[in-house]
């Protein structure tokens, strides 16, 4: 999306209001609910969170990711066939290629990882469970995703924004873990996925929205798998996936959509991420409008410079993050207005917009930042790009 300053918007994910809250609760714990009650509740929640991102001066807006059960990518459980849970085996638990042990930094900082589970309300650690495909993937959420679209379309109609975008998972990223008893390969099994994501991504297109994949997943995968593997492991590993969003992609136009990357997000030491640098031309070679990424948490801002080694594909956009999910220090205007204009020095300044590293909350239940700290960085990331256009455009801030 090209612009004559510089837009803003977020990677999806918002704090959740209380009353919320309770319903989601109660459907993930298997209780009883008032099913009206909780479609009433949820189409007012993004009513109000919609209008709250325009008040807050954010220009491209989401549900907030309300309509999701389960985490960012988890919610995509009650939505494919063919897939089940089960608890892993000891011998699961040791194959690296499902990554269910342990994490590089976990390891390296056990004693941090002892106090923060528990305060991310995780189990310590979290109990490994693997996802088997036992049989034919199909996609099965069409009435949920029918909801989510209707509510953001009404929601956004009360509302002058510029754009609206339903995030939801790539084809890896909704089950990282899984194991294939059922698919010839590898490949197969993932150009299935690819296959039954894609009847959301264009039910998401067919109604006029903007499409955010996000693939959290691929990047972190990195500190779990190597070693044992070697990074030209790890990258063909990687691309293979790419490929099978690509699949997904294919004859949705470029410009109605967006991908997500980021190393897992949360916020802990960090200390085993693959570099951007490493993975930059994987992530360029999705076929989608605009690339978000973590640019404003310590352990990545300096990677902006990896822009300056690679050629942005005409007509696409980054979003770099900007305002950080992980702290509760709402970032100066000038800060963030600097961390836009040092990037469209370098690709252009219509094609940078304004973006967060990740989402302010992990699903329902986690939240990263205090609600009102996530407005007041909003409202900061809305003043920083006002200062960015009146940099990059020559123009006064009032402009």
């Amino acid at each position: 999306m090209l612009a004559n300053r510089v837009l803003t918007t977020h990677v999806g994910s918002l704090v959740r209001p209380p009353r919320l809250i309770e319903f989601l609760k109660r459907t993930e714990e298997g209780l009883d609910y008032d099913q009206n009650a909780f479609e009433a509740c949820l189409s007012e929640s993004v009513a109000e969170v919609v209008q709250r991102q325009a008040e807050a001066g954010v220009d491209i807006v989401s549900d907030g990711e309300f309509g999701k059960s389960g985490s960012w990518s988890w919610y995509i459980a009650r939505r494919i066939g063919g897939v089940i849970q089960r608890p892993a085996t000891a011998d699961e638990i040791k194959d690296p290629l499902l990554a269910l042990g342990p994490w590089h930094d976990q390891a390296a900082f056990p004693e941090f990882y002892a106090e923060y589970f528990p305060i991310q309300n995780l189990r310590t650690p979290p109990a490994p469970t693997v996802s088997v495909c036992q049989g034919p993937i199909r996609y099965t959420g069409q009435e949920l995703i029918r909801r989510d679209i209707g509510n953001l379309k009404a929601a956004v109609s009360r509302t002058d924004v510029q754009g609206a975008f339903l995030p939801v998972v790539a084809p890896f990223s909704a089950f990282p873990t899984l194991k294939n008893e059922y698919y010839p390969s590898e490949r197969e099994l993932l150009i299935a996925l690819a296959e039954a994501m894609r009847e959301e991504y264009l039910a998401i297109i067919d109604a006029g929205l903007t499409l955010q994949i996000d693939d959290a997943f691929l990047p972190f995968m990195y500190e779990r798998l190597v070693p044992p593997m070697t990074l030209q492991q790890y990258r063909a590993w990687a691309e293979l996936r790419v490929d099978a969003l690509n699949h997904a992609l294919e004859g949705i136009p470029e410009e109605r959509t967006r991908y997500h990357i980021c190393w897992g997000s949360w916020n802990g030491p960090h200390t085993f991420d693959i570099p951007l640098k490493d993975i930059v031309d994987l992530v360029l070679k999705v076929r989608v409008g605009a690339y978000l990424f973590e640019a404003a948490n310590p352990r990545h801002e300096h990677e902006w410079r990896a822009w300056q080694d690679v050629k942005l594909p005409d007509n696409r956009v980054l979003v770099p993050g900007v305002i950080s999910h992980a702290t509760n220090v709402v970032e100066h205007p000038e800060l963030v207005a600097e961390r836009l204009v040092r990037l469209a020095r370098i690709v252009g300044r219509e094609r940078v917009m304004g973006g967060t590293d990740c989402g302010f909350a992990q699903g329902p239940f986690i939240r990263r930042v205090h609600p009102t700290i996530q407005w007041a960085k909003l409202r900061s990331l809305a003043e920083g790009a006002q200062l960015a256009t009146a940099e990059l455009w020559g123009r006064r801030k009032s402009a």
